[in-house]
């Protein structure tokens, strides 16, 4: 099963074709919106807002009661090498700022995770849990923007999401 999900990750982030040059501009389209789960009164969706990589991510069990120790997986090749790594992510309801929250992912001092310190071309596939505050999403929907950078603030990754609770 491992390998099945290995290889699907893989030909998620290079199915999108670069442009193949029959339009003769420069525009590029979207990449396409991923479902990271549905089920438990809760839908997940998310697009890459990096014009130049998609990537893989899902979470397992799925619920708008959000539990206090979520899994999820996540896979990407680096364009980056990875000395310190942060995300920064605003929460967004009805056009109204709801949450903005920066968090180090790795630290030059301070690795937390097996992938801190990987190479430019080196792949990060993470599987497993991240720890938040288990709360009861309100019913409604909500649009996230996650940015994953370096300590030069060159992108690792970019995400807007779409959750919906009902």
């Amino acid at each position: 099963m491992k390998g099945f999900t290995a290889v699907l990750l893989i030909w998620t982030l290079i199915s999108p074709s670069s442009s193949d040059g029959s339009s003769g501009g420069s525009s590029r389209e979207a990449w396409p919106t991923h479902l990271a789960c549905r089920e438990g009164g809760l839908e997940v969706l998310y697009q890459s807002c990096d014009p130049l990589q998609d990537f893989g991510f899902s979470v397992d069990q799925c619920s708008n009661q959000l539990k206090s120790n979520l899994n999820i997986r996540f896979g990407i090749i680096l364009r980056e090498d990875i000395k310190e790594l942060f995300l920064d992510i605003a929460l967004t309801a009805k056009g109204s700022s709801i949450l903005n929250f920066s968090y180090p992912i790795c630290e030059e001092d301070q690795p937390k995770f097996s992938f801190c310190g990987r190479r430019k071309g080196e792949q990060i596939y993470y599987a497993g849990p991240v720890n938040n505050l288990g709360v009861d999403i309100p019913k409604g929907e909500y649009h996230v923007l996650l940015e994953l950078y370096t300590e030069t603030r060159a992108t690792v990754a970019c995400a807007n999401a779409t959750i919906i609770s009902s």
